[in-house]
């Protein structure tokens, strides 16, 4: 049986942003297969917080 690539290790270590909070958060969520299931919950909470203080953050005035 073949591996799906859309599903593998290889697929999922290129899905980061640039943005180092971001990708913090990736990790955290793609780290969520070693860790206990009660902590899930706790992972996606913490996730969800801190991209929408990414998307909530205004950038500084480049001018």
């Amino acid at each position: 049986m073949s591996e799906d690539p859309d599903t593998s290790e290889t697929a999922a270590e290129r899905v980061r942003t640039g943005q180092p909070n971001v990708d913090e958060v990736i990790a955290a969520v793609e780290g969520l297969e070693e860790r206990p299931i009660e902590e899930h919950v706790g992972v996606f909470e913490s996730a969800h917080e801190q991209l929408r203080r990414a998307l909530d953050h205004q950038p500084t005035d480049p001018a």
